[in-house]
């Protein structure tokens, strides 16, 4: 609650995630004033593809904030800073006004897998953040589908001016000015600043070596001044023009932020409908099985390294919606959560679902193989397993999925002391503690569940220099809240079934490429 007569400051965040547009209001100590959240729709017009309308996402924004300033009773002018992330790799086409020309790709969409193709043959050190070149590019990052939509729909490719990630969109739609920012830039479009910036050849090799004319010229790190609320949004929003608006990113990152990760040592677990597991090195770093180390993308200076799944929370949710509609309908009878109610049911399945196992890579792979083919497995059925199983089996797969990244980024080199987690899982305590149990590491939870946003009122603080730099922020705005040991005796158990999941993929590749292939 606001104290009587105090007049803040306070800092606005905005979350762009996947299902809904988040706003919140912080103070300088990690106090969240009040929160709102407006969904919008995803569409699926072929497998594989996924589809989100920006004038949704706009009128998504307007409802949050008119509801969070109404929630907190804040006036606009107390606001000292606004600072924004969304998805990465949802790539936005624009024309000069800034109106969308079609709906975003987004960032699971993987229609381009012509077009990684060719990068997968280019030899270039872009390919450097893939495993230090031991992997195989993904369809879904930004070169690939800029290339997609020249190739596929080229009166669009050539009608934009601006072709941009979707967190430089909401830049310009609260600024009037077009920058790209420097954390997706360098985490899903190949910017090396120790190579030079853009890699242009690389580019030209996937197809699209003249799309560096609907970028913006100006690249800004994270929690950079960019400029004022404008005039035009602030009308829309109810704030107040001239708001300062502050450089964000992507949504992972700022969740990544959001936990206190922001120095070596720490790994950030982000949860949610897919999952980024992302830290800080002091050395640039690389190796076969995970991303990065990105250079400069979250902390100037620092090297950013990445681990992550394409499906993780999607895969729940399906089987909810799916497979459970009759837990669903009474629960909603009665006013409970349906997942809390799943929860409680598989409580006492013991580790390894008795001998089910659910493979999460439902819409691909992005670490450790890099497949946009990959498909979810299930296997080890029997006449004896109920839903139940396959409930725990499938919270199991994306602990083991957690697992299998941990070990490529520790063989790799980059071997974190703690594991801060955030997001849609960390409501589930049967869940947090798999996680701790597979991995053998306790899980630190935060007071701040949804960290992503908070990542951005950090972001927005540092940027009016209200800390110094993030790692001030953190250390005032960030606070733990929970930690979850280990059972290292269920650990043990899971050791079999973690290398059960790792050796599952590489036999069943083939097939699953061929099938894929044959619905196309």
């Amino acid at each position: 609650m606001v104290s009587p007569g105090y007049e803040g400051p306070y800092l606005l965040g905005i979350d762009y995630g996947t299902e809904s547009c988040r706003t919140a209001i912080f103070d300088l100590r990690g106090n969240s004033m009040g929160f709102a959240a407006t969904p919008y729709e995803t569409k699926f017009p072929r497998p594989g593809q996924a589809e989100q309308s920006p004038d949704d996402w706009w009128e998504a924004l307007k409802a949050s904030v008119y509801r969070v300033l109404d929630q907190t009773g804040i006036p606009a002018r107390h606001i000292a800073a606004i600072c924004a992330d969304a998805t990465t790799m949802t790539v936005v086409a624009l024309d000069k006004e800034g109106n969308a020309l079609r709906n975003a790709i987004m960032w699971m969409d993987v229609r381009a897998t012509e077009q990684a193709a060719r990068g997968d043959v280019f030899d270039h050190w872009a390919k450097l953040y893939n495993g230090g070149g031991t992997m195989p590019v993904t369809a879904e990052w930004y070169p690939f589908k800029a290339a997609w939509l020249k190739d596929n729909e080229p009166e669009i490719y050539r009608a934009a001016y601006r072709l941009v990630d979707a967190p430089d969109w909401i830049t310009y739609k609260l600024t009037g000015r077009w920058t790209a920012n420097l954390n997706t830039a360098a985490i899903r479009a190949y910017y090396n600043r120790d190579h030079g910036g853009w890699p242009v050849e690389f580019y030209e090799a996937v197809g699209c070596g003249d799309v560096f004319e609907k970028l913006p010229e100006d690249v800004l790190p994270l929690g950079q001044p960019v400029e004022g609320l404008s005039v035009k949004a602030a009308t829309d929003l109810g704030l107040t023009p001239g708001i300062p608006v502050i450089q964000g990113g992507g949504d992972a990152w700022h969740g990544q932020i959001g936990l206190g990760a922001v120095e070596p040592g720490s790994l950030a677990i982000i949860t949610g409908s897919s999952q980024v597991m992302s830290g800080q090195s002091s050395n640039p770093i690389y190796g076969q099985g995970f991303m990065g180390g990105y250079t400069d993308a979250v902390v100037e200076g620092q090297y950013t390294v990445e681990g992550s799944s394409v499906s993780s929370g999607s895969v729940l949710k399906w089987f909810k919606d799916n497979f459970a509609r009759d837990v669903v309908n009474a629960t909603e009878r009665i006013g409970l959560n349906a997942y809390e109610v799943m929860d409680k049911s598989c409580a006492n399945i013991p580790p390894g679902s008795d001998g089910l196992i659910v493979n999460e890579y439902f819409q691909g792979n992005r670490t450790p193989y890099t497949d946009s083919k990959a498909r979810g497995l299930v296997w080890g059925l029997s006449l004896s397993h109920t839903a139940e199983h396959f409930y725990h089996a499938i919270m199991e797969g994306v602990a083991y999925g957690t697992a299998h990244n941990l070990k490529a980024m520790t063989d790799g080199g980059f071997k974190p002391e703690k594991l801060v987690y955030c997001g849609g899982a960390t409501k589930s305590r049967v869940w947090m503690q798999m996680y701790a149990d597979v991995t053998g590491i306790p899980a630190t939870l935060t007071e701040v569940g949804d960290a992503v946003v908070l990542g951005s009122c950090m972001l927005a603080a540092v940027g009016v220099n209200l800390y110094p730099t993030l790692a001030d922020a953190a250390r005032n705005m960030v606070h733990e809240s929970d930690v979850i040991e280990p059972d290292m005796n269920r650990h043990e158990e899971y050791k079999f079934f973690v290398q059960q999941y790792m050796d599952a993929w590489p036999q069943m590749a083939e097939l699953t490429h061929k099938t894929v292939d044959h619905i196309s």
